[in-house]
């Protein structure tokens, strides 16, 4: 890598992809400054998991529920991340529902394919082994949750990152974005903000190669989920937990009755049960502004609480997951039990996805990374993982 003075990096996003790029950086001996920038309370994306100060039994992995392997080839990291003893292989049933209400034992959508892991203790033990791999935090790489980066600038050749009021929260000679919030159109949905971030800081670099990755991230179109999240009691738990399915999905017909596409079914380790029901992308479409009281997106805007209509998504995912699961746990009734709901704004990337010959712009010293970058894995965690190592690889070939 170029270098003028001590070489940095700031990577924006603690989901896989970041934490899997700052993992391979010092794996291949890169001894220069990371931080790391993350909205949330800590590492995971879409390999998150709800946890509780106040319930340290609680544990709910409400996004990806697995981490399957596709490729001919391994990620780099898999391996260690497996002699870590951060993942493990995942012993669950998987089965289809069709429209009909036909059970379909081992049918696979693309999530069930393959090599299929999960993290050890939650899926959010995925990306803390990989910042484990990357060194000591506060040495290795400087974590910085809990942080909007608002504004970007680059100055001089070095990229400044910006809070709400304009203030400095940090800089680096390299920017690397894991997820396209601050590059996509989305940001103005989502923040009400009257620009992109990235796109009016490039208008000032006049780097081609960056404008033309910002142009197709532009394009990129994504699905939303509402996710339900149902936590159980151990006296109405064991039902669940012996049920011919522990991941059942939801054909396109099965999704267009019930409004669903995923439930997964969690044991934790003092008895109770959680159930995490994912919606179809028309479920959410039709609610995109229900956040859930408890979502990263509604702390970060200070939005006030909307528990009427929070309320009434709860009621119609409670009220389609009890008549799915009907045949085998016959008058269901979740009224009682503890409901969250959890909007999942971006989580699917919707192909093509930007080239990978696009992930690292040199001129402008801008990288991305992601599950949205094309290749083996697109959209899921594997890609993510994947697209980390390979700009991991890129820019210390540039050294």
């Amino acid at each position: 890598m170029p270098s003028s003075g001590p070489e940095s990096i700031a990577v924006i996003g603690a989901g896989v992809s970041g934490c899997a790029f700052v993992a391979q950086l010092r794996r291949l001996g890169y001894t220069g400054t990371l931080s790391l920038w993350e909205t949330g309370r800590g590492p995971g994306g879409r390999a998150s998991t709800r946890r509780s100060r106040q319930d340290h039994g609680l544990r709910i992995d409400h996004g990806a529920p697995l981490l399957n392997i596709t490729g001919a080839t391994e990620p780099l990291l898999l391996q260690p991340l497996l002699a870590g003893g951060w993942i493990e292989p995942w012993p669950g049933l998987i089965a289809q529902l069709q429209g009909e209400a036909t059970l379909r034992p081992g049918q696979a959508d693309a999530l069930g394919l393959g090599q299929l892991y999960r993290g050890r203790g939650g899926m959010d033990h995925l990306c803390k082994g990989l910042l484990s791999l990357a060194g000591e935090a506060g040495e290795a790489w400087q974590p910085h949750y809990g942080t909007l980066v608002r504004h970007l600038d680059c100055k001089d050749g070095v990229w400044q990152l910006l809070g709400r009021e304009g203030e400095l929260l940090g800089q680096a000679h390299w920017l690397v974005l894991s997820s396209t919030l601050l590059a996509h159109p989305r940001s103005r949905q989502i923040f009400g903000w009257q620009e992109v971030p990235l796109k009016q800081a490039a208008e000032r670099l006049g780097d081609l190669r960056l404008e033309h990755a910002l142009t197709v991230i532009a394009g990129i179109r994504t699905e939303a989920r509402s996710n339900l999240l149902v936590l159980l009691e151990a006296t109405a738990a064991g039902p669940w937990t012996t049920l011919p399915f522990s991941l059942l999905h939801f054909d396109a017909a099965a999704q267009q009755r019930w409004g669903l596409q995923r439930i997964t079914v969690q044991p934790l380790a003092d008895g109770r049960c959680a159930v995490v029901a994912h919606s179809s992308h028309s479920f959410a479409a039709d609610h995109l502004d229900v956040y859930g009281t408890h979502s990263a997106v509604a702390r970060m805007l200070q939005l006030p609480p909307d528990e009427g209509r929070e309320d009434t998504v709860i009621a119609a995912l409670t009220t389609a997951l009890e008549q799915v699961m009907a045949p085998w746990l016959p008058g269901l009734d979740l009224a009682a039990a503890d409901r969250q709901l959890m909007r999942w704004g971006a989580a699917f990337p919707l192909a093509p996805g930007l080239p990978s010959e696009l992930s690292c712009c040199p001129s402008s010293r801008v990288g991305f990374c992601g599950d949205f970058i094309a290749g083996v894995g697109f959209g899921r965690i594997e890609g993510a993982l994947r697209s980390g190592e390979q700009l991991a690889h890129e820019l210390c070939a540039l050294a």
